[in-house]
């Protein structure tokens, strides 16, 4: 096979996962005052810069600052033209990764073919958390990429904390440049900031730690899920094809690239061992990860136990590249697919789709809605998050519950308003802030539906709170980042 012929071969197989899997998402150009909702993802065209996407919100800094990013590129284009562009070249990323690292013809398609067909990415697109679908297929560049491509990859991994903490393990652990751990280090600070700097309580109940524990797959049990990738705690985020035994494809998978795993870097075999363990230790010591969950600041972040594989992604996808002979790659590549054979038609759940945000003259000041639920459910029954809080500041409750059961209860700026102004009564548990936001609750608008699909809107006379200028500051040092991948010059 002539060179030439094997390199168009290669594009045009990489072209065609990458497409496959966001096919859903170049739909907002066709429909650009359409958001992107679905379960945990919200994104709408023009987002507004709240307290919350910066991360002095009622809630623990989680989007952060994915949601402030987005809607400052709302202003200039929408945000949702943004995310289609990112994942795709996220997914462009892992492809041309894969192909570096492979040898053959063989092995360079079964490497792409298991760093973006595989479940833990499409699982993820279907939670709604695109971001961590971009992480997962980003991982292999910050492992194996050289030079301004690797810091770009380890900035575009920082959009969320879980993303930055992973590619701050991964060049620590594989690429122990000083440069990329400061990179990755800076990269972390909007958020690591915005959890220092304000009083919102990080930990998490200990009832989530068991709601969010990865699970079984018809056929695997929960070992086998995780081997092949899979085992998100939400079976509705999961393709049909799971569910009808086609997960045990992904055990198989594992077998065959274990042949190659004396080929992989110790370092890198650690890196997926970390990835492994924390889900592992949610499935078999439960008291444990509730204890972590519920008593560590920031003990939020280990709760969905199950993300923490994608810190294998990168062994994966370089044991897929070293396998020693092309009928195994082809195994392999095979075998990915067969994971999650019905992903693109799987994805469709993702495509564009109009929402109503509230219409009320907030000009920024604080809104809080009595009675309204943190999720709100499309059409079609699928859960969305509600939009009003990324089209204006609003007390937000967070209440989620998760098979029955609250896995995370209303902060105290919330029960207070509730009490001020819904009639509402004050835990016996809330904390001692609850009693400061009696003499200032900050909430500006009181916005009650008036039964018709509009809102009656109270003005309590409170003004408008100024954006915390150390959340602006640690937003624009993040916007900075890039700067740094001019430092390095060493070729990819």
């Amino acid at each position: 096979m002539s060179g030439g012929f094997s390199r168009s071969l290669t594009v045009a197989w990489g072209t065609f996962l990458v497409g496959a899997l966001t096919w859903p998402f170049w739909l907002v150009f066709a429909r650009p005052g359409a958001a992107l909702a679905a379960r945990d993802m919200m994104v709408l065209p023009h987002p507004y810069l709240t307290h919350a996407s910066l991360g002095f919100g009622d809630l623990a800094a989680r989007n952060v600052p994915q949601d402030a990013v987005l809607a400052v590129v709302g202003m200039v284009l929408p945000a949702t033209f943004f995310v289609a562009i990112a994942v795709t070249a996220a997914a462009g990323a892992a492809t041309w990764m894969g192909s570096r690292l492979g040898s053959s013809p063989w092995t360079r398609a079964a490497a792409m073919t298991v760093a973006v067909w595989n479940p833990f990415a499409v699982e993820r697109l279907l939670q709604g958390q695109w971001s961590l679908a971009l992480v997962a297929w980003l991982l292999p560049a910050v492992a194996f990429c050289r030079g301004p491509g690797r810091l770009l990859a380890v900035w575009g991994c920082s959009l969320t904390p879980t993303g930055g903490l992973f590619a701050l393990a991964t060049v620590l652990l594989v690429r122990r440049s000083k440069l990329a751990v400061g990179t990755a280090a800076l990269a972390c600070l909007p958020w690591v900031g915005a959890t220092v700097l304000q009083v919102v309580d990080g930990a998490a109940s200990a009832s989530s730690a068991a709601a969010f524990a990865p699970r079984a797959e018809t056929y695997t049990g929960t070992l086998g899920a995780l081997l092949g990738l899979g085992g998100i705690w939400n079976a509705d985020a999961v393709p049909a094809s799971r569910s009808a035994g086609f997960a045990l494809a992904g055990i198989v998978l594992f077998l065959v690239l274990a042949l190659a795993l004396r080929r992989v870097p110790r370092s890198m075999l650690v890196l997926a061992c970390i990835g492994f363990a924390v889900p592992l230790v949610s499935w078999l010591l439960p008291g444990v990860q509730a204890l972590i969950v519920s008593h560590v600041p920031g003990g939020g972040l280990v709760r969905d136990a199950q993300k923490f594989l994608a810190l294998a992604v990168p062994a994966y996808v370089l044991a897929a590249a070293r396998l020693s002979r092309n009928d195994l790659a082809g195994a392999a590549l095979g075998l990915a697919l067969l994971q999650v054979p019905d992903a693109p038609r799987a994805l469709a759940v993702l495509a564009p789709v109009e929402v109503t945000v509230p219409a009320i003259a907030h000009e920024g000041r604080d809104v809080f809605f009595p009675d309204r639920p943190t999720l709100l459910t499309r059409t079609d029954g699928v859960p969305v998050v509600d939009p009003a809080t990324k089209a204006m500041n609003v007390v937000e409750s967070g209440v989620l519950t998760v098979d029955g059961v609250e896995v995370d209860g209303p902060p105290p700026r919330w029960q207070v308003a509730d009490v001020l102004f819904n009639n509402g009564m004050l835990s016996p548990e809330a904390p001692e802030k609850a009693q400061w936001y009696f003499s200032d609750p900050q909430v500006g608008l009181v916005a009650r539906p008036d039964g018709r699909g509009g809102y009656i809107v109270e003005d309590t006379g409170i003004p408008a709170r100024p954006l915390p200028l150390s959340g602006l500051a640690l937003l624009s040092l993040w916007f900075a980042v890039p700067l740094l991948a001019l430092l390095d010059r060493r070729k990819p």
